[in-house]
């Protein structure tokens, strides 16, 4: 049986926040205080190759969770499912995150409620699959508290509200940019502007007008804030901490773009 870890690219500062900052998050949580949080795994249909599962997690309002690349003050989850019985793999989907501005500074994530559709394939096809997780998260209002998942669950029926709300989430995934796709980038360069460093992307296509953000992974030593119209079909990302724009030239990005109800995924070569 071949067993795995689901572990999402860290960036240097971030490992340092969670070996570093888990005392002092334990240390404002309030004693019996009640979660801000619920989690749950949940069974969705079994297909061809994989049961499709999902991590339910519901936030109090206000308070929020983070994405693989959580912004420059959150950290990302941590999924490890070695306990897992009957598990050859386990891939988690992403849903498209949201960019926040509060009193923490920057973050990337989800608010309210947020299914992590799950693609898990058996080692043995013919066996059931005994889904164990234990997982790590940053949830945050005005202070984070630390979240620690230990569950289980074996593949079953789903039910239809079940199945129903894994679907809709994973329909929030971005898709790759394809010959269909409304929009893509067709051009990449790192510019100085003012003294600082921008990524300049153009854009190409239809629909990205509407309410445009661009999430930037690839780099763990730089941050890519929101993009900033430049011109028609330009937009510039200011990169926070960036000391020579050599340091990203060829350099291989993944972009996850959103606008409006459109959710699109795109790697680039910086130029």
């Amino acid at each position: 049986m071949e067993q795995i870890v689901i572990m999402p690219q860290m960036k240097r500062r971030e490992l340092l926040l969670a070996a570093l900052g888990l005392p002092l998050l334990s240390s404002i949580a309030k004693a019996g205080a009640v979660p801000q949080y619920s989690a749950r795994l949940i069974s969705g249909e079994t297909e061809k190759g994989f049961w499709r599962a999902g991590l339910d997690i519901t936030l109090d309002k206000g308070w929020k969770t983070f994405w693989r690349v959580p912004g420059d003050a959150g950290v990302p989850p941590h999924f490890d499912w070695l306990r897992s019985r009957n598990v050859q793999s386990v891939t988690v989907l992403w849903p498209a995150p949201t960019r926040f501005m509060d009193q923490s500074g920057e973050t990337i994530g989800y608010k309210d409620r947020v299914v992590f559709p799950l693609e898990v394939v058996a080692a043995n096809s013919a066996q059931p699959i005994e889904l164990s997780l234990d997982a790590f998260l940053g949830v945050c209002e005005v202070i984070c508290i630390p979240a620690k998942l230990d569950m289980a669950l074996v593949q079953s029926l789903p039910t239809p509200a079940d199945a129903g709300l894994i679907a809709a989430f994973a329909a929030r995934v971005p898709r790759k940019v394809d010959a269909q796709s409304s929009f893509r980038v067709t051009g990449t360069a790192v510019v100085e502007t003012e003294g600082k460093f921008d990524l300049a992307l153009r854009l190409t296509g239809e629909g990205f007008e509407r309410d445009l953000d661009i999430f930037v992974e690839g780099s763990d030593f730089v941050y890519f804030r929101a993009p900033k119209p430049a011109g028609e079909g330009l937009f510039h990302l200011r990169i926070d901490g960036l000391k020579d724009l050599k340091t990203l030239k060829g350099r291989n990005l993944a972009l996850t773009m959103t606008a409006g109800d459109i959710r699109l995924e795109q790697d680039v070569v910086v130029d």
